[in-house]
This record gives C-alpha cells, sequence and structure tokens, in this order.
C-alpha cells in the first residue's frame, strides 16, 4: 500500500475500508448502502468484502436509521450511517436532537456516542428539492454535536477516520458537487486528520477568505484574477463548522483587517454569523472593512433550471472580495 489517485469518492470509501479491517465493532449502513455501494457508490465493494452484517441496506426509515445506531453505539458498536441526501435528515432530526446529541450528557458520560452520521449535501448538480439543501449550520447549533465539511479527498479521509474514532457524534457532510471533480494523491494507508482545526491554504495580507466544502474550490477559482488585480488572499479552509478554529480565524483576520466569508448556506442566522461574531469579539479593533458574507438566498434552492441563479460563481466571489477591499 501506498500513495494513489484518489477523489472524494475514493477517499471516503478507503476510510472505511481501513476502519473496517482495523476495527471488527463498526457497521456501516444507510439505503441502499450495501448491495448497490450507496447512490453515489460511496460504499461500493464493502459489503462484498466485510459481508452483509457489517456492511448492510436499511429500511427507507432515516428516523429508524439514526435510531439503531443510537442503539448500536450504546451496546458498544461503533456505527457509520449515511442520510442519502441533506434533505432526508429531518424525519431523523428528533434522534439527532433528542437523542444521540445527549446521551453522553444524560447519563454522566457512562455511555459514548460513537456515531457519524455521513450526509452528501449541498447543490449544483441539476438535483430534485430535498437533494441540495446546505444547511449545515442547525447541526452546529445543536449542543453535544460535532460537524465536519471537507473540501478535497485527503481531507475527506483522514478527516472520517478522525471521526469514526471520535467518541462524540459527529455529522460528516460531504459536499457532493465536488465527489468526482478533484483528483489527488492520498494515502492508501491510515491516517488522520485533527477535528476542529482549519488550514490555511494561501497566506496573504489584504484579507482572510474562509470557505469550506465545494466553495473552497469556487475561491481558488476566483484567486488568479484576484492576483492579477494586486489583491493578496489568506485563503483558510474551514473544515470544521463545530467546534469552530476560532484561534486560526482570529489571528489571520488581525493580520489582514478584512474578512470575507464564502458558503453555500443561507445568508440569515449561518456559519457566516458566526464568523463574524468571531471578528467583531476577537478582531474588532483591527479591522479596516465591515465583514462581508458571500452566500446563498434565504430561499428553497431552486429546481434545476434556475438553480445557476443560486449558485455562488468565482465572478462573484471576485466581485464581493475587491469590494472589500477597496472599502
Amino acid at each position: 500500500m501506498g500513495m494513489k489517485i484518489m477523489n472524494m469518492v475514493n477517499a471516503i470509501n478507503s476510510a472505511l475500508d481501513n476502519k473496517l479491517a482495523e476495527d471488527a465493532d463498526i457497521v456501516v449502513y444507510g439505503e441502499d448502502v450495501g448491495v448497490e455501494g450507496g447512490v453515489f457508490r460511496v460504499t461500493e465493494g464493502l459489503q462484498v468484502k466485510y459481508g452483509s452484517n457489517r456492511v448492510f441496506d436499511s429500511p427507507l426509515a432515516e428516523s429508524a436509521i439514526v435510531g439503531t445506531a443510537i442503539g448500536m453505539a450504546a451496546a458498544g458498536l461503533r456505527p457509520v450511517i449515511e442520510m442519502q441526501f441533506c434533505g432526508f435528515v429531518y424525519p431523523a432530526f428528533n434522534q439527532i436532537i433528542s437523542h444521540l446529541a445527549r446521551i453522553r450528557n444524560r447519563t454522566r458520560g457512562r455511555i459514548g456516542m460513537p456515531v457519524v452520521v455521513r450526509i452528501p449535501y449541498g447543490g449544483g448538480i441539476n438535483a430534485l428539492e430535498h437533494h441540495s439543501e446546505s444547511m449545515e449550520a442547525i447541526y452546529a447549533q445543536i449542543p453535544g454535536l460535532k460537524v465536519v465539511i471537507p473540501s478535497t479527498p485527503a481531507d475527506a479521509k483522514g478527516l472520517l477516520i478522525s471521526a469514526i474514532e471520535s467518541e462524540d457524534p459527529i455529522l460528516f457532510m460531504e459536499p457532493k458537487r465536488i465527489y468526482r471533480a478533484i483528483k489527488q494523491e492520498v494515502s492508501e494507508e491510515k491516517f488522520k486528520i485533527p477535528i476542529g482545526k482549519a488550514k490555511v491554504l494561501a497566506s496573504g495580507t489584504d484579507v482572510t477568505v474562509v470557505a469550506y466544502g465545494a466553495m473552497v474550490r469556487e475561491v481558488q477559482k476566483a484567486m488568479p484574477r484576484l492576483k492579477d488585480a494586486g489583491i493578496s488572499v489568506e485563503l483558510i479552509d474551514l473544515r470544521t463548522i463545530y467546534p469552530m478554529d476560532k484561534e486560526t480565524l482570529s489571528q489571520s483576520i488581525r493580520k489582514t483587517g478584512r474578512i470575507v466569508f464564502v458558503a453555500e448556506e443561507p445568508t440569515s442566522f449561518g456559519v457566516g454569523s458566526e464568523i463574524i461574531a468571531v471578528a467583531n469579539e476577537e478582531a474588532f479593533l483591527y479591522l479596516q472593512a465591515p465583514p462581508k458574507r458571500v452566500t446563498a438566498f434565504d430561499t428553497i434552492v431552486p429546481l434545476p433550471k434556475g438553480e445557476h441563479h443560486y449558485m455562488i460563481s468565482p465572478e462573484r466571489i471576485f466581485y464581493e472580495i475587491e469590494k472589500t477591499v477597496k472599502f
């Protein structure tokens, strides 16, 4: 085993493969996860390799998927479950907020909840309603949960392995728009990336730009034009929505004096609002321009014909960053 070119689908599959081989307490299941290998083929080949007792299909019942995972975790297993699409999580919301997030506290730490809930999320793939939401802020506000969003294949593997090994319940949200859009060398061996730590992808002096998931790539598409305009960007990939790496954010904002947040979430009451709070609380006297959110609109994601009006383009990112720097 060594390095191999992987996209995000391959990398997540590799992470699950590594952990299934290493730990007999891990089970992987969800709708179509077993025989078909998942709707996005992320779990392809795992049932054949590890058997239908450890990788299997569930009924089409999200509340039951999360509920059974809670019982399994309480009994000593380590379930990794898939919601298939982001908009399908809502029937399981009661189980997530009332039980999954609370049992460690309810039992004063006697019962752990090592459950990973995998959620393909976000738009840009011309899907139907309930398939394209970017509602990560809802889950980040629930005490007892951690929310992780990778932006590259290597990060997806390293963060997922850390999530599976955590004793806390983790919502692992996968930006399906870039499932197969990015390829890079990823180790076939097991490796971990710490949860709760952001990554500085580019060092700069004029403006801090914070993104995660599929929006990191959109910011990177705008970077050459920003460079041509003489704008030096410090790009931070948040990676973990909660717990948020406030230290890395505040250090960068104090350095550049400006903050632009880019995400697919609706504008109001989101992760961007929390990042602006960090800027105000930790770096207010350093700010040279108002913090800016470049986000989606406070509306339901349009159906395919109108989705391009909703998605955030590199052109819009460039415009908002340039406006902030020139303020």
